[in-house]
């Protein structure tokens, strides 16, 4: 289990019965970003990896 599953676990727990939208999601992680700017980079990859996640699926 990597770190990271932690979060992603809490995040399943508590908002996972919840349905949100993209642009809810895309304003906080915008939030996050201007909280922690060091998180830039990665937030693009996540975000660019989520936009382009149906690419594959032909």
């Amino acid at each position: 289990m990597y770190f990271t599953d932690r979060g992603i676990e809490e995040l399943e727990t508590r908002r996972g019965d919840e349905e949100v939208s993209f642009a809810w999601l895309a304003d906080r992680l915008r939030a996050f970003v201007d909280l922690n700017p060091d998180f830039e980079t990665p937030i693009e990859r996540l975000a660019t990896f989520l936009a382009r996640d149906d690419e594959d699926e032909e």
